[in-house]
């Protein structure tokens, strides 16, 4: 059985690796194919986890722990934000090996809101939207979808609210619309509503479009953000799960720990999930 120690310790080789030169990365290749890369999906952070931190200070934390996907708040690119505003973010961004892929999670209690937050996206220039609708207006949102040709994720809550709580209750409102409408899987929420995300990453998987990565203390409503590999959640089968299902998206990280001073927490996530992958690869020589 692999500890969590193997785990984050071939996470830190992982790492270290995405460091040294491409010829170098080269030359080891052979004897290591330790690249997270050989996986479908990619880690990335969801902009949530930085809600007290300036955009600067979120992108230094994730060059310290070496993510280069970003889910976008609008904390850090207003909604109002100008055509110069959203080119320096980008750049921004750029300057630290990181792809804005999606915008949201947006709340849409209108179709004002629901047009104002497509046109963002628009000029963001991501082609998809983390949204939380009123049922009532999905219909209205399955145009904006074709019209856009965008991916509109619904994010599911918990036990928390009676809005979209788990996988299946965002399945069942959109498995007859538009094929680009889906599901921003929070698998920690899914979890505190007493539902299995392993079996529903499976269940639900061509309409998953992003993860919300997440462990979580117990299988209920009392249970809370806890680092990646400390929770109840089986990550290691998660993982496996993944690569069953052949899920190509990002798994975003959504540490709500320990907010206002995360970096640790964040540290010991990743390298956990890099750690998992890396010794969970098909082929991987054992110790």
């Amino acid at each position: 059985m692999t500890s969590r120690r193997s785990f984050l310790k071939n996470a830190g080789g992982s790492m270290a690796l995405a460091s040294i030169s491409p010829v170098m990365a080269t030359a080891n290749a052979a004897e290591a194919q330790v690249a997270a890369s050989d996986d479908l999906f990619k880690l990335g952070m969801a902009g949530f986890s930085f809600v007290n931190f300036k955009l600067d200070e979120s992108l230094a934390m994730m060059r310290k722990t070496d993510v280069h996907y970003l889910c976008i708040k609008d904390f850090h690119l207003p909604y109002a934000s100008t055509a110069d505003e959203i080119a320096a973010f980008h750049e921004k961004l750029k300057q630290s090996g990181v792809t804005g892929y999606a915008v949201g999670p947006i709340y849409m209690k209108t179709k004002q809101e629901i047009d104002n937050g497509f046109d963002y996206a628009k000029r963001v220039g991501v082609n998809m939207i983390i949204g939380i609708p009123n049922p009532e207006d999905l219909p209205y949102i399955d145009k904006k979808v074709k019209e856009f040709n965008f991916r509109y994720a619904i994010h599911n809550h918990g036990p928390d609210i009676q809005l979209f709580p788990n996988a299946k209750s965002v399945y069942d409102a959109v498995k007859d619309l538009d094929p680009r409408m889906g599901l921003c899987f929070d698998m920690g929420h899914d979890k505190r509503y007493g539902d299995d995300p392993i079996a529903d990453l499976e269940k639900y998987a061509k309409r998953i479009f992003d993860i919300h990565l997440k462990n979580v203390t117990a299988a209920s409503k009392a249970g809370s953000t806890c680092e990646l590999g400390r929770g109840v959640i089986d990550i290691p089968a998660f993982v496996s799960m993944l690569r069953k299902v052949k899920y190509d998206g990002c798994c975003s990280l959504e540490y709500e720990k320990d907010m206002k001073d995360p970096l640790a927490g964040i540290a010991e996530s990743v390298g956990y999930f890099k750690g998992v992958c890396d010794a969970t690869k098909s082929g991987k020589r054992k110790a």
